[in-house]
């Protein structure tokens, strides 16, 4: 599902609702998570997952197609854990 996809089902579930405040409230969503994890903090969804940021040091990695030996930087990588409930709900429990 795509996030014009999510905007439209929204709108569909809640025709009370402006086509606009739907989009504006799922960016403002997306944008509050993001803004969470660039500040390092864990973001949970109940029953949904957790975002958080995840540390990987810099290290001496292998360029596939050579075999030549290349300097890969640190970086924060985003990591997401799916809740139980999503896990029981993917896995028909």
């Amino acid at each position: 599902m795509t996030k014009s996809e999510l905007i439209q089902k929204i709108a569909e579930l809640n025709p009370h609702l402006y086509h606009r405040d739907v989009e504006r409230i799922v960016s403002t969503i997306f944008d509050e998570i993001t803004a969470a994890l660039s500040r390092g903090d864990r973001v949970e969804l109940r029953g949904f997952g957790a975002f958080s940021v995840k540390h990987r040091d810099a290290r001496t990695g292998r360029n596939p197609r050579t075999g030549e030996a290349v300097e890969v930087d640190e970086k924060h990588i985003p990591f997401f854990k799916t809740g139980k409930l999503l896990r029981d709900r993917l896995n028909n429990n």
